[in-house]
């Protein structure tokens, strides 16, 4: 991959990971299919905690935690174990995701989005088959790629379903793609960026194709650093793109069919796992500060107990509304009737929406039961970086543009659930 920046030479360009992938393999496949998932959660969200701090002050990639990622060969775990994966389900990804958002939220942030794109490749790809695309995703599991996303383009937004930049058919068995793109989360340290565009370039906005680029075939231009209020090690810096592959590595299926059945669903329920990982992690911290003033003063509530309770019926609605939408994907998981269907995408849309403001609902209320202590950057009662970090989901993929999409959907809606 060929980085350069137009930012000056105060920004830092980095070229290669800080923390090796691609030949450095830590497990055999044959303990891979064996190992314990929760020991391996346990190990990398172990990490994940160390350095998070750090990641936050400094602004920088986790390499640390995504080092441990690919040492507990948690790459590729949703790809079938007969093409060397681990098989994991969308629910045993999720629970991953979650409890790296008590620790990490950046951490957990790349972890949803790399899983995003993977489960594209898993459910859109035959992998039965010998193709450059079944090879790329053997790839990821055993040189432990991470995957980015490019989906949001400079004048279009966050609208991810429409393209301004088109799939060029070079006519030597290769396709090219250019994006101004004003976002591409960990860019820099992918091995692999999946780009939206129109398929071709006489295609309208709206029909599109999912390409999968291997960083040696991407050209990034850099045009905006990442200095943000939270999630500051996701390095969401801004790019212009420039890619020629195979044309096999375009996927077979449109990305209308994918976005809905995949991508949608996909980054909506591990998004909100991760949020729902922050908000445990703040409802904690508050418990445990009540608890302990109830137990110098035996016998009487303290002042918080009661702003205690009513942060627990926002977190279990939380907690209900992203396990339900979870199973569902999982239940509905091979079924493309209820994939397609209206029903599910406005619980898709409303999940991604009352997850990201009851984030940031419960921090900010678990700050009020703690007091100053929250509001300190430093200490075990610190509630300083869950609460910045709280205030991105509902910016990311603004809620206004999801609510505008349910309320269409909603004008022809029969009202099923």
């Amino acid at each position: 991959m060929s980085v350069r920046s137009e930012l000056g030479t105060s920004a830092k360009v980095i070229d290669e990971h800080e923390v090796p992938s691609g030949t450095t393999i830590v497990r055999e496949l044959a303990e891979d299919t064996a190992a314990d998932w929760s020991e391996r959660i346990a190990s990398v969200v172990a990490v994940a905690a160390q350095f998070a701090a750090a990641v936050d002050a400094e602004g920088r990639f986790p390499h640390e935690a995504i080092g441990e990622c690919r040492a507990q060969r948690i790459f590729g775990a949703a790809v079938p174990s007969a093409n060397g994966g681990a098989g994991r389900s969308i629910g045993e990804i999720c629970e991953l995701v979650e409890e790296l958002g008590r620790v990490c939220a950046s951490t957990a942030a790349i972890v949803a989005m790399h899983f995003s794109q993977e489960l594209c490749l898993t459910r859109h790809v035959d992998l039965s088959q010998d193709s450059p695309l079944t090879e790329l995703t053997q790839r990821v599991v055993t040189e432990q790629w991470l995957i980015a996303s490019s989906t949001t383009e400079k004048n279009i937004g966050g609208d991810t379903r429409t393209s301004s930049c088109a799939v060029v058919d070079n006519g030597d068995g290769t396709v090219s793609v250019r994006k101004s793109a004003p976002v591409i989360s960990y860019a820099r340290y992918a091995d692999a960026v999946f780009v939206t565009a129109r398929s071709t370039p006489e295609a309208p906005s709206s029909e599109q194709s999912l390409v999968a680029v291997p960083k040696a075939n991407l050209e990034l231009d850099r045009t905006s650093e990442w200095d943000a209020l939270g999630l500051r090690g996701t390095m969401s810096e801004g790019f212009e793109l420039a890619a020629t592959v195979p044309a096999e590595y375009v996927l077979p299926v449109d990305f209308a069919t994918i976005s809905a059945r995949t991508m949608l669903p996909g980054s909506h329920t591990l998004w909100a796992s991760s949020w729902l990982g922050l908000a445990s992690n703040a409802g904690d911290v508050a418990r445990k500060f009540v608890q302990k003033k109830a137990r110098a003063t035996p016998g009487q509530l303290p002042p918080g107990g009661l702003r205690l309770a009513e942060l627990e019926i926002d977190l279990q609605r939380m907690t209900d509304v992203v396990r339900t939408n979870v199973q569902r994907f999982d239940d509905h998981a091979e079924d493309p009737e209820e994939l397609s269907s209206m029903s599910f995408a406005i619980a898709m849309n409303t999940l991604k929406v009352s997850t990201s403001e009851l984030v940031r609902k419960i921090v900010a209320d678990a700050m009020v039961i703690v007091g100053i202590a929250s509001y300190s950057n430093v200490g075990p009662l610190s509630l300083a970086r869950p609460l910045r970090d709280a205030m991105g989901p509902s910016l990311q993929v603004n809620n206004d543009r999801i609510l505008h999409n349910t309320a269409t959907l909603q004008m022809v809606s029969r009202g099923r659930r």
